[in-house]
């Protein structure tokens, strides 16, 4: 068993049992000049994921090491994915979770090299499809920019969540050595991984269609923490909590971006507990003139016909852009 490898996939796994051995397929289709190890935690999973992953296990197990829970962890508020994290042995760490996929066979080796041939870059990121997740039909691409670039700070803050897929984040535990506070505070992993990423090193966009990730899926963490209104006033709470937490780590060297991020998320609190005229208004009245078409009709919905709104968020796949 190599002790040594070059690249730590890392993959969190919760009732993934109808997608976990696509993921697994597409890491074990990997091409590359050098070794990896697949690195998967199961957090309980009540589904048929466990015997799965189980299964991978006996037939590869010297490179599949998986952790299985038995009492589910983050409901108990424990960050999940410092169980692999902690324990990963390779230089860089590819992020994929147990719904998604790679789509490039070639895909970690087009980022390690670009990674061994920049070491100011902490982080390669690349485009990826949204897909509906029983069809896999293609419903949008995550290219944040149309040709390869360096994401700047600024860039990746006020550009949030969904800039990148999670599923493209190959980044360099060398560089990223201690997690900051914000990060191990925080409600989620992805995003502010990247913007720890950015301050230690370039976060270096590949324009290359590499995985894709999908939406729609049942039991979710967006359908688990953003499933009623209540859940997701709390979680607007939590971003302005954790953009207050960067501000104050990086001594304020990016306020300007940081308080633009945290009025989107005060905006989308407004919508959501009905005060539009506020949204409408102030320093709120530029990120309304910006929104689409599309989500200024939701907005209007939600603002004269609140049960019909909820009903397309409980099928929000259909309106991914």
């Amino acid at each position: 068993m190599n002790k040594n490898p070059l690249v730590s996939i890392v993959c969190t796994s919760y009732n993934h049992g109808d997608y976990i051995a696509e993921a697994i397929d597409s890491f074990l289709m990997q091409k590359t000049n050098f070794d990896f190890e697949i690195l998967i935690y199961d957090d309980a999973s009540t589904d048929q994921g466990p015997r799965v992953i189980q299964e991978y296990e006996n037939r590869y197990p010297d490179l599949i090491k998986p952790i299985y829970q038995t009492e589910n962890q983050y409901s108990k508020g424990v960050r999940v994915e410092m169980f692999n994290h902690n324990r990963a042995n390779g230089k860089y760490i590819a992020v994929c979770e147990g719904d998604d996929y790679w789509t490039d066979p070639y895909k970690l080796q087009k980022q390690i090299d670009y990674m061994e041939a920049h070491p100011n870059c902490s982080m390669t990121v690349h485009a990826a499809d949204r897909v509906l997740s029983d069809k896999k039909k293609i419903l949008s691409t995550v290219r944040p920019e149309k040709t390869n670039a360096i994401l700047s700070m600024e860039r990746v803050i006020e550009g949030g969540g969904d800039l990148v897929a999670t599923n493209s984040m190959v980044y360099s535990k060398e560089k990223i050595t201690e997690l900051a506070p914000f990060y191990l505070n925080a409600t989620v992993g992805d995003y502010p991984m990247v913007i720890l990423a950015a301050l230690h090193g370039t976060v270096d966009y590949l324009d290359d269609n590499m995985s894709a990730y999908r939406v729609g899926v049942k039991g979710s963490w967006t359908e688990r923490e953003l499933a009623t209104s209540m859940k997701r006033i709390n979680h607007y709470h939590d971003m302005e909590k954790m953009f207050d937490e960067i501000n104050e780590y990086t001594n304020f060297q990016y306020s300007d971006a940081l308080e633009k991020a945290k009025r989107g998320y005060q905006f989308s609190l407004l919508v959501e507990q009905r005060k539009f005229k506020e949204a409408k208004s102030g320093e709120f009245r530029q990120i309304y003139l910006e929104l689409g078409i599309k989500q200024r009709v939701l907005m209007g919905m939600k603002r004269y016909f609140p049960n019909v709104t909820e009903s397309i968020r409980k099928a929000k796949w259909k309106f991914v852009q």
